[in-house]
Protein backbone atom coordinates (compact mmCIF):
# COMPACT_ATOMS: atom_id res chain seq x y z
CA UNK A 1 0.00 0.00 0.00
CA UNK A 2 1.28 3.28 -1.10
CA UNK A 3 2.32 6.09 2.12
CA UNK A 4 1.95 9.63 2.31
CA UNK A 5 5.34 11.46 3.60
CA UNK A 6 5.44 15.05 3.74
CA UNK A 7 3.14 15.28 0.32
CA UNK A 8 5.19 12.65 -1.53
CA UNK A 9 3.97 8.79 -1.76
CA UNK A 10 6.42 6.08 -0.64
CA UNK A 11 5.30 2.82 -2.22
CA UNK A 12 6.40 -0.59 -0.88
CA UNK A 13 5.18 -3.55 -3.18
CA UNK A 14 6.33 -6.63 -2.48
CA UNK A 15 8.40 -7.73 -5.62
CA UNK A 16 8.58 -11.59 -7.18
CA UNK A 17 11.33 -13.39 -8.97
CA UNK A 18 8.78 -15.01 -11.23
CA UNK A 19 4.93 -15.38 -11.41
CA UNK A 20 5.06 -18.82 -9.40
CA UNK A 21 6.93 -17.08 -6.80
CA UNK A 22 3.68 -14.54 -6.60
CA UNK A 23 1.25 -17.45 -6.94
CA UNK A 24 3.39 -19.63 -4.14
CA UNK A 25 2.95 -16.60 -2.04
CA UNK A 26 -0.67 -16.23 -2.67
CA UNK A 27 -1.37 -19.55 -1.62
CA UNK A 28 0.37 -19.30 1.43
CA UNK A 29 -1.04 -15.91 2.51
CA UNK A 30 -4.76 -17.03 1.49
CA UNK A 31 -4.11 -20.60 3.50
CA UNK A 32 -5.23 -22.50 0.21
CA UNK A 33 -5.18 -26.20 -0.29
CA UNK A 34 -2.65 -26.46 -3.02
CA UNK A 35 -4.72 -29.43 -4.37
CA UNK A 36 -7.83 -27.59 -4.47
CA UNK A 37 -7.30 -24.28 -5.66
CA UNK A 38 -10.45 -22.29 -5.94
CA UNK A 39 -9.48 -20.52 -9.59
CA UNK A 40 -11.73 -17.60 -9.60
CA UNK A 41 -10.34 -16.07 -6.30
CA UNK A 42 -6.66 -16.86 -7.28
CA UNK A 43 -7.07 -15.51 -10.44
CA UNK A 44 -8.37 -12.49 -9.00
CA UNK A 45 -5.79 -11.77 -6.47
CA UNK A 46 -3.35 -12.34 -8.74
CA UNK A 47 -4.57 -10.04 -11.72
CA UNK A 48 -4.90 -7.45 -9.32
CA UNK A 49 -1.38 -7.62 -8.06
CA UNK A 50 -0.82 -6.73 -12.08
CA UNK A 51 -2.50 -3.57 -11.73
CA UNK A 52 -0.95 -2.87 -9.05
CA UNK A 53 2.57 -2.73 -11.18
CA UNK A 54 0.96 -1.10 -13.96
CA UNK A 55 -0.38 1.76 -11.16
CA UNK A 56 3.24 2.74 -9.95
CA UNK A 57 4.73 1.94 -13.31
CA UNK A 58 6.71 -0.78 -12.70
CA UNK A 59 7.35 -3.14 -15.84
CA UNK A 60 5.35 -6.07 -16.11
CA UNK A 61 7.75 -9.05 -17.58
CA UNK A 62 6.35 -11.28 -19.85
CA UNK A 63 6.33 -14.42 -18.00
CA UNK A 64 3.80 -12.59 -15.45
CA UNK A 65 1.50 -11.90 -18.43
CA UNK A 66 1.88 -15.43 -19.70
CA UNK A 67 0.86 -17.11 -16.59
CA UNK A 68 -1.87 -14.72 -16.54
CA UNK A 69 -3.24 -15.83 -19.86
CA UNK A 70 -3.28 -19.24 -18.01
CA UNK A 71 -5.21 -18.83 -15.24
CA UNK A 72 -7.64 -17.49 -17.32
CA UNK A 73 -7.87 -20.18 -19.23
CA UNK A 74 -7.98 -22.23 -16.81
CA UNK A 75 -10.87 -20.19 -15.13
CA UNK A 76 -12.84 -20.20 -18.39
CA UNK A 77 -12.52 -23.78 -18.73
CA UNK A 78 -13.54 -24.24 -15.19
CA UNK A 79 -17.11 -21.89 -16.10
CA UNK A 80 -17.63 -24.04 -19.17
CA UNK A 81 -20.18 -26.87 -18.49
CA UNK A 82 -19.07 -30.36 -18.14
CA UNK A 83 -19.56 -32.51 -21.05
CA UNK A 84 -21.66 -35.89 -20.63
CA UNK A 85 -19.69 -39.22 -19.49
CA UNK A 86 -19.87 -41.71 -22.06
CA UNK A 87 -18.76 -44.27 -19.64
CA UNK A 88 -18.95 -44.87 -15.89
CA UNK A 89 -15.08 -45.15 -16.21
CA UNK A 90 -14.26 -42.36 -17.82
CA UNK A 91 -12.00 -39.90 -15.57
CA UNK A 92 -12.88 -36.01 -15.61
CA UNK A 93 -9.47 -33.84 -16.41
CA UNK A 94 -8.68 -31.30 -14.02
CA UNK A 95 -7.86 -28.43 -15.57
CA UNK A 96 -5.85 -27.61 -13.05
CA UNK A 97 -3.75 -30.58 -12.66
CA UNK A 98 -0.96 -29.17 -14.43
CA UNK A 99 -0.96 -26.06 -13.00
CA UNK A 100 -0.98 -27.64 -9.43
CA UNK A 101 1.98 -29.84 -10.87
CA UNK A 102 4.16 -26.83 -12.21
CA UNK A 103 3.22 -25.10 -8.13
CA UNK A 104 4.63 -28.30 -6.29
CA UNK A 105 7.35 -28.89 -8.51
CA UNK A 106 8.32 -24.96 -7.74
CA UNK A 107 7.19 -25.44 -4.35
CA UNK A 108 9.88 -28.04 -4.01
CA UNK A 109 12.82 -26.72 -5.69
CA UNK A 110 12.54 -23.25 -3.61
CA UNK A 111 12.47 -25.90 -0.52
CA UNK A 112 15.59 -27.04 -1.54
CA UNK A 113 17.41 -23.78 -2.85
CA UNK A 114 16.57 -22.12 0.47
CA UNK A 115 18.43 -24.84 2.54
CA UNK A 116 21.72 -24.90 0.09
CA UNK A 117 21.92 -20.77 0.76
CA UNK A 118 21.78 -21.92 4.13
CA UNK A 119 24.64 -23.75 4.28
CA UNK A 120 26.49 -21.99 2.10
CA UNK A 121 26.05 -19.07 4.48
CA UNK A 122 27.51 -21.69 6.83
CA UNK A 123 30.13 -22.60 5.40
CA UNK A 124 31.30 -19.26 4.79
CA UNK A 125 32.37 -18.81 8.02
CA UNK A 126 35.12 -21.10 7.50
CA UNK A 127 38.17 -21.01 5.86
CA UNK A 128 39.54 -24.05 3.49
CA UNK A 129 43.07 -25.43 3.98
CA UNK A 130 44.99 -27.17 0.88
CA UNK A 131 45.76 -30.59 1.63
CA UNK A 132 49.11 -31.29 2.76
CA UNK A 133 51.38 -33.25 0.29
CA UNK A 134 52.26 -36.39 1.98
CA UNK A 135 54.14 -37.77 3.12
CA UNK A 136 54.58 -35.57 5.68
CA UNK A 137 58.35 -34.15 6.40
CA UNK A 138 59.91 -33.87 9.79
CA UNK A 139 61.84 -31.32 10.59
CA UNK A 140 64.30 -31.89 11.78
CA UNK A 141 64.52 -35.85 11.27
CA UNK A 142 63.46 -37.47 14.43
CA UNK A 143 64.91 -40.04 15.88
CA UNK A 144 62.94 -43.19 17.05
CA UNK A 145 62.26 -44.91 20.23
CA UNK A 146 62.84 -48.19 21.34
CA UNK A 147 58.99 -49.12 20.26
CA UNK A 148 59.60 -48.05 16.60
CA UNK A 149 62.75 -49.58 16.11
CA UNK A 150 60.69 -52.96 17.74
CA UNK A 151 58.06 -52.81 15.32
CA UNK A 152 60.23 -52.23 12.53
CA UNK A 153 62.37 -55.07 13.55
CA UNK A 154 59.38 -57.24 13.48
CA UNK A 155 58.51 -56.27 10.04
CA UNK A 156 61.92 -57.43 9.40
CA UNK A 157 60.95 -61.11 10.49
CA UNK A 158 58.23 -61.55 9.26
CA UNK A 159 59.56 -60.82 6.01
CA UNK A 160 62.83 -62.82 6.12
CA UNK A 161 62.85 -65.73 8.66
CA UNK A 162 60.83 -67.69 5.94
CA UNK A 163 63.17 -66.66 3.02
CA UNK A 164 66.72 -68.49 3.91
CA UNK A 165 65.42 -71.90 5.25
CA UNK A 166 68.58 -73.82 4.34
CA UNK A 167 68.27 -77.25 2.67
CA UNK A 168 70.29 -78.96 5.50
CA UNK A 169 71.82 -78.06 8.28
CA UNK A 170 75.47 -78.98 8.81
CA UNK A 171 76.28 -77.33 11.94
CA UNK A 172 74.93 -74.52 14.24
CA UNK A 173 75.85 -71.19 13.09
CA UNK A 174 76.75 -68.66 16.23
CA UNK A 175 76.44 -65.05 15.48
CA UNK A 176 77.96 -62.30 18.34
CA UNK A 177 76.79 -59.31 19.41
CA UNK A 178 80.19 -57.82 19.16
CA UNK A 179 80.53 -59.37 15.18
CA UNK A 180 77.16 -57.81 14.59
CA UNK A 181 78.33 -54.03 15.82
CA UNK A 182 81.48 -54.85 13.76
CA UNK A 183 79.46 -55.22 10.46
CA UNK A 184 77.30 -52.50 10.70
CA UNK A 185 79.99 -50.13 10.91
CA UNK A 186 82.28 -51.84 8.04
CA UNK A 187 78.75 -51.42 5.90
CA UNK A 188 78.14 -47.95 7.61
CA UNK A 189 82.15 -46.90 6.61
CA UNK A 190 81.69 -48.18 3.39
CA UNK A 191 78.91 -46.29 1.96
CA UNK A 192 79.03 -43.08 0.76
CA UNK A 193 77.13 -41.25 3.19
CA UNK A 194 77.68 -43.19 6.36
CA UNK A 195 74.13 -44.64 6.22
CA UNK A 196 72.44 -47.63 5.07
CA UNK A 197 68.64 -48.55 5.37
CA UNK A 198 67.85 -50.51 8.40
CA UNK A 199 66.24 -53.38 6.93
CA UNK A 200 69.70 -54.06 4.78
CA UNK A 201 71.71 -54.60 7.79
CA UNK A 202 70.19 -58.16 8.17
CA UNK A 203 71.92 -60.36 5.53
CA UNK A 204 71.15 -64.40 5.96
CA UNK A 205 67.22 -63.92 7.61
CA UNK A 206 68.55 -66.29 9.31
CA UNK A 207 66.76 -65.82 13.09
CA UNK A 208 70.06 -65.83 14.97
CA UNK A 209 71.37 -63.55 12.66
CA UNK A 210 68.55 -61.65 13.34
CA UNK A 211 68.32 -61.35 16.94
CA UNK A 212 72.13 -60.31 17.18
CA UNK A 213 72.03 -57.49 14.45
CA UNK A 214 69.01 -56.41 16.73
CA UNK A 215 70.75 -56.06 19.97
CA UNK A 216 74.06 -54.71 18.26
CA UNK A 217 72.29 -51.98 16.48
CA UNK A 218 70.60 -50.73 20.49
CA UNK A 219 73.74 -51.45 21.30
CA UNK A 220 76.00 -48.97 19.43
CA UNK A 221 72.66 -46.51 19.43
CA UNK A 222 73.48 -46.50 23.55
CA UNK A 223 77.55 -46.12 22.68
CA UNK A 224 75.71 -42.99 20.50
CA UNK A 225 77.83 -44.32 17.52
CA UNK A 226 75.11 -44.51 15.37
CA UNK A 227 71.66 -42.46 15.29
CA UNK A 228 68.46 -44.34 13.79
CA UNK A 229 65.98 -41.59 11.79
CA UNK A 230 63.29 -41.57 10.16
CA UNK A 231 63.29 -38.28 7.77
CA UNK A 232 59.75 -39.03 6.12
CA UNK A 233 56.65 -40.09 7.59
CA UNK A 234 55.49 -43.63 7.08
CA UNK A 235 58.90 -43.68 4.99
CA UNK A 236 62.11 -45.75 5.05
CA UNK A 237 64.43 -46.07 8.50
CA UNK A 238 68.29 -45.14 8.05
CA UNK A 239 70.91 -45.89 10.08
CA UNK A 240 73.69 -43.69 10.19
CA UNK A 241 77.03 -43.01 12.01
CA UNK A 242 77.07 -40.49 14.62
CA UNK A 243 79.94 -40.65 15.41
CA UNK A 244 82.51 -41.48 12.55
CA UNK A 245 86.03 -41.44 15.23
CA UNK A 246 84.45 -43.64 17.42
CA UNK A 247 83.38 -45.90 15.01
CA UNK A 248 87.35 -45.97 13.43
CA UNK A 249 88.41 -46.85 17.06
CA UNK A 250 85.74 -49.95 17.42
CA UNK A 251 86.61 -51.28 14.42
CA UNK A 252 90.44 -51.26 14.94
CA UNK A 253 89.55 -52.46 17.83
CA UNK A 254 87.84 -55.34 16.79
CA UNK A 255 90.24 -55.96 14.26
CA UNK A 256 93.53 -56.37 16.77
CA UNK A 257 91.07 -58.50 18.85
CA UNK A 258 90.64 -60.64 15.72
Amino acid sequence: MPESTEGKYRVRLAAFEGPMELLLHLIQVNKIDIYDIPIAALTEQYMEYLAEMRRFDIEVASEFLVMAATLLLIKSRMMLPKAPKETDEEEEIDPRDELVRRIVEYQRYKKVSLEMAERAEEESRFVGRAPAELPVRLAPPQGLSVNDLWEAFRTVLAVKRELTIPEAIVAHEEYRVEDQMQMIVERLLASENGAAAFENLFLTGMRDELVATFLALLELIRRRIIVVRQPTLFGPIWVELREKEAATKLFSASEKEG
